[in-house]
């Protein structure tokens, strides 16, 4: 089991390099929870993604994102993935909340790209100041707290030149009643943010309470730009 385990890790690109985390946890039992002995394949089946319309390539993208921070020893809360596929129409519901541990989508809900990115498909991104743009790439998620929107998720861009600006434009995660089930209804479509992946309001106080300090959450579009870019998924 270690060694199929330890020749996963060096097909990752991690070999035996000093991992970074913490000196309480042991990056190798870490790792087993997860289960790496599988292929994606099966992990992908055993989380039932296809049942709430992730597909396999984004859902791989986010793992070996994963895999990577927690290797870099940045993700202090390793149970929860968040993903949320900008690719879709902001009419779906297209995030979703995995736990790791239990191999199980434990929330699927809508959320909001900016008000720069497109209407009802988001199209364009940006990490500047006052973009009103959505940033895509791997974050980690901070603490909590109550700002203008209420209840409110730090979060930190851990991509170069992609979302490493995202604290300083104050994009968080927060609840708004533009995303609500009421306004989608008399809508026909959800509002949109400054940049923020904005939730249900309904929902912002339990998935904050679980995601946040320092878990993973990916913002994926097929965007050539960010897929040749990013080094967190190759």
């Amino acid at each position: 089991m270690k060694k199929l385990i330890l020749f996963q890790l060096v097909l990752l690109g991690f070999g035996s390099q000093n991992f970074g985390f913490s000196n309480d946890v042991n990056p190798v039992d870490s790792i087993r929870k997860i289960d790496l002995t599988g292929s994606n394949e099966l992990n992908y089946n055993n989380f039932n993604c296809a049942q709430y319309g992730i597909s396999k390539k984004v859902f791989d993208l986010a793992i070996a994102g994963y895999y990577k921070m927690l290797a870099k020893g940045v993700l202090k809360n390793r149970k929860y993935i968040t993903i949320c596929d900008m690719s879709k129409s902001s009419k779906t519901k297209r995030l979703y909340i995995l736990d790791i541990y239990k191999h199980k989508v434990i929330y699927n809900t809508r959320v909001a790209h900016g008000q720069g990115s497109g209407e009802e498909y988001a199209s364009k991104f940006s990490n500047t100041n006052d973009s009103h743009q959505t940033s895509l790439g791997f974050y980690t998620t901070g603490s909590t707290y109550t700002g203008e929107n209420g209840e409110s998720l730090q979060l930190f861009g851990r991509e170069t030149g992609i979302n490493d600006n995202a604290a300083n434009r104050a994009i968080v995660m927060h609840g708004s009643t533009y995303v609500d089930d009421d306004y989608f209804k008399s809508n026909n479509r959800i509002g949109r943010s400054w940049g923020c992946p904005a939730i249900p309001t309904k929902y912002i106080k339990a998935v904050t309470n679980i995601i946040k300090n320092g878990s993973c959450l990916f913002i994926y579009h097929s965007s050539p730009e960010y897929l040749k870019k990013s080094k967190l998924i190759h």
